[in-house]
């Protein structure tokens, strides 16, 4: 009896203590919380350093194209002998990679 008196008494000390509890349990790992928080940041940065990446693969070849397109022939002739490997009798062929 004492008990249940005593709690009708301090139930908004108790009330205080819940609703801080409940403030820092979700600050901490809710779905908004410090732990997503830095999860995210770091998804960013991958997505970012990746999307960095294709965009200077897709100017490479953009640059490619165009060399193809403007009939660039040293840049023809050197396609056309990495991809058939193709050479004369008393050329040296050496692949650098």
């Amino acid at each position: 009896m004492r008990l249940i008196e005593n709690l009708k008494k301090k139930k908004f000390i108790l009330l205080n203590i819940f609703l801080s509890l409940y403030i820092g349990i979700n600050l901490i790992g809710g779905e908004r919380g410090l732990i997503s928080y830095f999860d995210k940041k770091k998804l960013f940065e991958e997505l970012d350093n990746k999307d960095k990446m294709l965009t200077n693969k897709l100017e490479k070849l953009k640059h490619k194209i165009s060399l193809v397109k403007n009939n660039d022939l040293d840049y023809l002739d050197m396609l056309y002998r990495e991809k058939f490997r193709y050479g004369t009798k008393d050329e040296i062929i050496i692949r650098l990679k």
